[in-house]
């Protein structure tokens, strides 16, 4: 074999290596982004099981005096199980809108329903407004029509959070008291009185103070703890007393 022929074997021989070095390490990194979205969907589930045993989403026990057959959950000390979590994938999501969705990717046959809460890693997310058999569309914060009973974490003061269809960065907390020592960088978290949400989760801080002489209240700019452009998986809150409460408040608003 002339030498010619060798060198031209080695150039081959090169070449080819190249290739399938490069197939290779597109097939790893291919590899890996479904690893990593393995991961994520595991994570998520672990995530949601250790939620469902925080003290929090429990009650405690009453002394009943009819005898009755509870179906819900108890833990060791025998309080009744108040809200579960389960934990979603985001499949459509949009903020550019004045009345924007996120569409997750479970249903009323993964017991999904309407009005349950839902959470992302940081913050809340939005409620459940529609259904069907494997998938959910949640209203976002980021919806003109979406309302939230919030608070503030250091005192407690009550209002309401909403968003004003300008900047999908920050909502608007309404209603907040004069009488409330409120500063930038304040936490502001789901109130007491939500029948879709627990107390206490995360929504923002507190960006900006408007005060008006002619009213009572102030108006405050949260800067929300959710990144509404990156949001991947959620979790849904269901309060088991949902639909007792509701049904509960809408009479008597009804019939005053």
């Amino acid at each position: 074999m002339s030498s010619a022929s060798k060198t031209h074997q080695s150039f081959f021989a090169s070449a080819a290596n190249e290739v399938t070095g490069r197939i290779n390490t597109q097939y790893s990194g291919l590899r890996e982004y479904f690893t990593l979205k393995e991961t994520n969907r595991s994570l998520a589930e672990e995530n949601a099981r250790l939620r469902n045993l925080l003290p929090a989403n429990f009650l405690p026990a009453t002394d009943e005096k009819k005898l009755m057959v509870d179906t819900l959950f108890r833990d060791s000390l025998g309080h009744y199980r108040k809200f579960t979590y389960l934990p979603a994938r985001v499949v459509g999501n949009t903020y550019t809108l004045q009345a924007n969705f996120i569409t997750i990717e479970r249903g009323s046959s993964q017991g999904v329903k309407k009005g349950m809460a839902v959470v992302g890693p940081d913050g809340i997310t939005g409620v459940v407004v529609e259904t069907s058999a494997n998938f959910s569309k949640v209203m976002s914060l980021l919806h003109r029509n979406s309302k939230v009973s919030a608070m503030l974490k250091k005192d407690n003061s009550a209002g309401t959070i909403e968003w004003d269809g300008v900047d999908p960065a920050y909502l608007i907390l309404k209603n907040v008291t004069k009488g409330a020592k409120v500063h930038k960088g304040d936490t502001v978290l789901t109130s007491t009185y939500s029948a879709n949400f627990p107390a206490r989760l995360m929504i923002g801080t507190v960006a900006e103070i408007a005060s008006e002489s002619a009213s009572n209240f102030y108006t405050l700019k949260i800067k929300t703890a959710t990144n509404f452009f990156s949001i991947q998986y959620v979790y849904l809150i269901e309060n088991v007393r949902y639909t007792e409460q509701e049904q509960l408040e809408n009479n008597t608003q009804k019939n005053p």
